[in-house]
């Protein structure tokens, strides 16, 4: 029974696929529709800093103003501040 189940997944899977691939086909067709007025393709180096090296940047950035303006670590833990550990009389047993 579990090998029925098994290929019926499998044969369902293929062909939502195969549907996918016949349904999307006409995106990658290349006549222009009407009203597409595409612009001046990017070059490799303005790609890269589009997509790849302004994001980090960015990223940095923020992770750096994030690091410089934290308080937690000028806030003092009072509770612990407060324990005397230094023992008093010697206790007798």
């Amino acid at each position: 029974m579990d090998k029925k189940n098994a290929l019926r997944a499998g044969a369902l899977a293929a062909g939502t696929t195969l549907m996918m691939l016949l349904m999307s086909s006409p995106a990658l067709a290349l006549t222009r529709d009407d009203g597409d007025d595409p612009g001046p393709g990017l070059s490799v180096i303005q790609t890269l800093g589009l997509y790849v090296f302004l994001p980090l940047v960015l990223f940095a950035v923020i992770a750096g103003l994030v690091m410089l303006l934290d308080k937690s670590r000028a806030k003092k833990d009072t509770t612990s501040s407060n324990v005397n550990v230094k023992s008093g009389a010697g206790a007798k047993a």
